[in-house]
């Protein structure tokens, strides 16, 4: 019999706890077709999380408390749930269950279909997580595929299953500061999805903040795409550009015109050739810099 492992990061959600695991319970009741081991991974929690997970019973499956020192974010607390998992597949699940559990099984069903495949996404078909987070869910989607990652589905995802080589790569290529959703997409093996419904949480308020949405963004920039430094290249361009075309401009008006006052054209000229000659060199450098960086990440 196969091993699943699930990996569940939580903040703050003591008042989820004993809805999440009486969940778990019932559902692994029910589905008999691998064994579950079940990772809570405690990601700096202030309340009495813990105390309640551990107080709980467990039943129909396995479970494990990894406790991080402080708050790393979600990304590190999955990182650090693969590191403590043993399963032949390992996928993901959140505490306030807005992704059902039923997700677990279509995944697994198509692995069954398919034992080729490696990785399996699920992917949201709807959702209900309010006007604000949906249009900050696509407008992610849309720069994700149009600079980053061209196989990055529409309406995102949460949930992912994979199998024991990808953990072994992942826990060998530990990146800070990265996605591991994209590093994970960006991985050759073969992959598929399922499509799946979001549900409202049961208790509780999403830690999913505003802030935390920004540096994902920042990070998934930073780490797996070189449009950012290409920009400051192109503005360099446009600016040198802009300069010359102005500086022969002037030219031609002093020589067949001369109706411009002595100074501020050339001034102007000047700053304009100047800033477009620094931002091609900044790009040039930061080219260079994203390659070495690309080549220690070894991916």
């Amino acid at each position: 019999m196969l091993k699943l492992s699930i990996i569940i990061p939580f903040l703050n959600e003591e008042e989820n706890i004993p809805f999440l695991s009486n969940s778990l319970s019932d559902y692994f009741n029910v589905e008999k077709r691998f064994e579950v081991e079940v990772i809570f991974v405690d990601d700096g929690s202030t309340d009495d999380s813990k105390s309640v997970l551990e107080n709980h019973k467990h039943k129909n499956y396995k479970c494990k408390i990894v406790k991080l020192s402080k708050n790393f974010g979600s990304h590190a607390a999955l990182r650090a749930g693969i590191q403590n998992s043993t399963g032949d597949f390992i996928t993901f699940l959140y505490a306030d269950l807005q992704d059902p559990i039923s997700v677990i099984s279509k995944m697994f069903d198509k692995i069954e279909s398919d034992n080729s495949l490696k990785i399996v996404w699920a992917n949201r078909k709807a959702s209900n997580i309010g006007i604000l987070n949906l249009f900050f869910s696509k407008l992610y989607s849309l720069l994700m595929r149009k600079f980053v990652l061209e196989n990055y589905p529409y309406k995102g995802f949460d949930i992912v299953m994979f199998s024991k080589k990808v953990s072994t790569l992942l826990n060998n290529n530990i990146e800070s500061n990265s996605s591991i959703f994209l590093q994970i997409l960006s991985f050759g093996f073969k992959q598929d999805f399922i499509t799946y419904n979001k549900i409202a949480r049961h208790k509780g308020t999403s830690k999913w903040t505003t802030s935390k949405k920004f540096k994902l963004l920042v990070d998934s920039f930073v780490a797996f795409s070189f449009a950012p430094i290409r920009f400051v290249t192109i503005v360099g361009l446009f600016l040198f550009a802009v300069g010359f075309c102005f500086s022969v401009y002037i030219f031609l008006r002093k020589i067949f015109i001369n109706d411009l006052n002595a100074g501020w054209p050339m001034l102007i000229s000047i700053i304009t050739l100047g800033f477009g000659i620094t931002n091609i060199s900044l790009g040039i450098l930061a080219e260079y810099i994203w390659r070495t960086l690309d080549i220690s990440r070894d991916r």
